[in-house]
């Protein structure tokens, strides 16, 4: 049944009175302000929020990254989010380039509470915020128009108090009109001009105005009309940095965003993959990497893209769309003969020198520290699916969707040589030779666990050029145990990606696990997997695995 509402249920947003507006002949010739808010506003759309571990992991890769301003809590919402902020400063892991930032609501007990989160620390950015919105003022304050400007005026003025009083710190003001794309322009700019007055901005003392979409209600073009509008009229525009939190609710995020800064915005805040309250706010990847083969700097690092990715998968606890732009498992995969055979002939003129000119890549892959996959679909004589379909329904393997483009290479490779249909008994038995069986130059043999305190130790023995080897270690669990015992024996390891599957139902049920490692200093990932009717030895053997695949492809 075709969807159908009374015309009168919506109304489109009416169009922004800019006759002359400028944007749209306009390029993005440099990288904004970045502010990432993945530890706020991502963090708070999560169905489990982060703990302090995966908060402190996500807060140093985005130093990493290169983000040098990360709203990092909302102090004066939590206990947990006051006692990170402390962390922060008290153990001194800001570095000195980078600025902290904290949200507050436009209400003094929460703004004061605030500030005593932010002692002792070198520069920051207070966050203020209120709603300005018809509905919000009608619906939920019960205020008039005077009203809303005063209470953001009001708060305005106890920041400047307060930062006032603990001149130690470098304050910088940040307020947002929230729900700025839904309220009238002509009452935005007043709250905007009020709030940069109290706040006394000047050119060597700027104020942030954060212009949001709160709430996406129109294409990404008004959007970008509302920005040039307020850029146009904006007193005291030399003293202002525009700042865009555009949200995804319509899709158009990123758009917005590209728009908004040909509209002379100058700062964008997100989060790394578009995380966030409802459809989540904008992708700071995506317009990064945009902006990259563009031929303009993001001044962000994203030269291993693989390792953003799966620090971001830990800290949110959320998956990666494997067809993610950029940075999905199967962008810079081809399935299509057709695309595989243009791709191929591009490699093949590409030259270093060159302006990169391929078909179907609009990037290298190995500026983002990836490689470019052709895969070819194997179907069984039933012609039922391709490697993963047979490996799955055939003998219960669900591969990771890397491991899928990894052994897909191994297929490739085979039949190249061999030519010819695989059937599914072929596709396993290439499979168990690569992974199973996989004891050159170092085999799994026997291991044995025991406690020593709080570590997890590990007695682990190995098989390498025909000798037996008893390597112990310890960590914080069977896994890292077994990674501080190769190291022992000069195999640095990294586990990059972890997973695990049963196979099989009741007493015959094995466990099986899938192992991403990297040797230290290595070029490259791969693959180990291990399966027993225990999960740790199952686990073990995946890392044993991973790395005689690892040394047995010249990786040591």
């Amino acid at each position: 049944m075709m969807l159908q509402a009374p015309a009168t249920k919506y109304t489109a947003f009416p169009p922004v009175k800019l006759d002359d507006r400028q944007w749209p002949s306009r390029t993005i010739t440099k990288a904004p302000i970045w502010m990432s808010t993945d530890l706020r506003d991502g963090n708070q759309a999560l169905f489990e929020p982060m703990n302090a571990e995966r908060k402190m992991r996500m807060f140093k890769r985005l130093c990493a990254i290169g983000v040098k301003e990360i709203e990092v809590s909302f102090p004066s919402a939590s206990q947990t989010d006051f006692d990170f902020v402390r962390k922060l400063i008290e153990e001194k892991h800001i570095p000195d380039d980078v600025t902290i930032e904290v949200l507050a609501p436009a209400r003094e007990p929460l703004i004061r509470r605030t500030f005593e989160s932010l002692k002792g620390a070198r520069r920051a950015i207070v966050h203020i915020y209120n709603a300005t919105s018809r509905p919000f003022r009608e619906i939920v304050f019960g205020m008039d128009k005077a009203e809303v400007v005063n209470m953001a005026v009001s708060a305005v003025k106890l920041v400047r108090q307060l930062c006032q009083e603990n001149p130690e710190t470098e304050w910088v003001l940040e307020y947002s009109p929230e729900t700025f794309t839904a309220t009238e322009l002509d009452f935005a700019l007043e709250v905007c001009n009020a709030v940069t007055e109290a706040w006394g901005a000047t050119p060597d003392n700027k104020i942030i105005l954060n212009l949001p979409t709160t709430v996406e209600v129109a294409t990404p073009n008004i959007y970008a009309d509302q920005i040039e509008w307020m850029h146009r009229h904006l007193a005291r525009r030399d003293s202002i940095l525009i700042s865009l939190h555009p949200h995804n609710d319509r899709g158009t995020a990123v758009a917005a965003a590209e728009l908004g800064l040909m509209a002379g915005a100058d700062r964008v805040e997100g989060c790394l993959f578009g995380n966030g309250e409802r459809t989540g706010n904008v992708d700071l990847v995506t317009v990064a990497l945009n902006m990259y083969t563009q031929g303009v700097s993001p001044n962000l690092d994203f030269s291993d893209i693989n390792a953003v990715a799966r620090d971001y998968e830990h800290c949110t606890q959320l998956p990666i769309h494997p067809r993610h732009p950029y940075v999905g498992d199967l962008v810079f995969t081809a399935f299509s003969g057709s695309h595989q055979d243009a791709i191929k002939k591009g490699f093949a003129r590409q030259r270093p020198e060159e302006q990169w000119n391929l078909p179907y890549l609009p990037i290298d892959p190995a500026d983002l520290g990836r490689s470019y996959e052709s895969v070819i679909r194997i179907n069984s004589q039933s012609g039922k699916g391709g490697i993963a379909y047979l490996l799955e329904t055939e003998y219960g393997v669900v591969m990771p969707r890397r491991l899928q483009v990894e052994f897909s290479g191994e297929v490739q490779r085979y039949t190249d040589t061999h030519g010819g249909e695989m059937e599914a008994a072929d596709i396993w038995a290439l499979f168990s030779r690569t992974y199973l069986e996989n004891e050159t130059p170092i085999a799994y043999v026997e291991h044995h666990l025991f406690e020593d305190g709080s570590a997890q130790g590990i007695r682990l023995t190995v098989q390498k050029n025909g000798e037996k080897y008893v390597l112990t270690g310890k960590g914080n669990g069977p896994i890292d145990a077994a990674v501080h015992a190769l190291g022992t024996a000069g195999v640095a390891v990294q586990v990059r990606s972890y997973e695990e599957r049963s196979m099989g139902k009741g007493e015959d049920a094995k466990a099986c696990a899938f192992m991403e490692v990297m040797l230290a200093g290595g070029e490259r990932e791969c693959y180990g997997v291990g399966m027993d009717a225990n999960i740790v030895t199952a686990s073990i053997r995946a890392l044993v695995c991973g790395v005689a695949r690892l040394l047995g492809n010249g990786q040591g």
